[in-house]
């Protein structure tokens, strides 16, 4: 069975984005190491979900960086393009983008279907209330925590709004140059 991961940016206080969804708080740039520990977590990645919010952003902005040569994080933008997406929504009725579907049914139900499929690892990008219902159905595999050096005080939570407690098991943590540390967790399972 294939894992779902998640790949999120954090704020040492646990937001993911600010109040409004602010993103000015992120470190950048990476250094080189961090770049090959990404490029290394999505090698094995054959498949991408998003929450619709997130891909309104994501999927042109990858696009054009891949359309550009002399980017460069050009061959993330070609990795992040040429991978099948699968967009959540329960609005939109039609993929406005090119190699991406839409999945409007029940989330439990569509990841595991995808899960079930042959193929690689899926990894998970997503706004709060995306990756919040997927971390409350149980759903991600693997955590890949990526802890900025910064407290905002507020904003949006992930993992606000658990029916239960969620124990998990560190596998590594990784502190980068920039100064970010990455935080690789699993389920502890009973």
């Amino acid at each position: 069975m294939r894992k779902l991961k998640l790949q999120v940016q954090m704020s040492i206080d646990g937001f993911i984005g600010g109040p409004n969804g602010e993103l000015d708080w992120l470190t950048c740039p990476w250094d080189t190491a961090l770049e090959g520990y990404v490029q290394q977590l999505t090698d094995p990645v054959d498949g991408i979900v998003l929450g619709r919010k997130l891909a309104e952003g994501f999927i042109p902005h990858w696009a054009a960086v891949a359309a550009n040569a002399a980017d460069p994080d050009h061959a993330a933008g070609q990795k992040f393009t040429v991978t099948p997406k699968v967009v959540f929504s329960r609005t939109l009725r039609e993929s406005a983008w090119p190699n991406t579907v839409l999945a409007t049914g029940d989330l439990t139900a569509e990841i595991n279907r995808l899960k079930a499929q042959p193929g690689q690892d899926i990894m998970a990008y997503g706004g709060a209330t995306f990756v919040s219902a997927l971390i409350r159905a149980g759903l991600i595999d693997e955590y890949h925590l990526f802890l900025n050096p910064v407290a905002i005080g507020r904003g949006l939570p992930i993992f606000q709004e658990l029916d239960a407690r969620l124990d998990l098991e560190l596998v590594q943590s990784t502190a980068f140059a920039c100064g970010i540390v990455v935080q690789h967790y699993v389920p502890r399972r009973a």
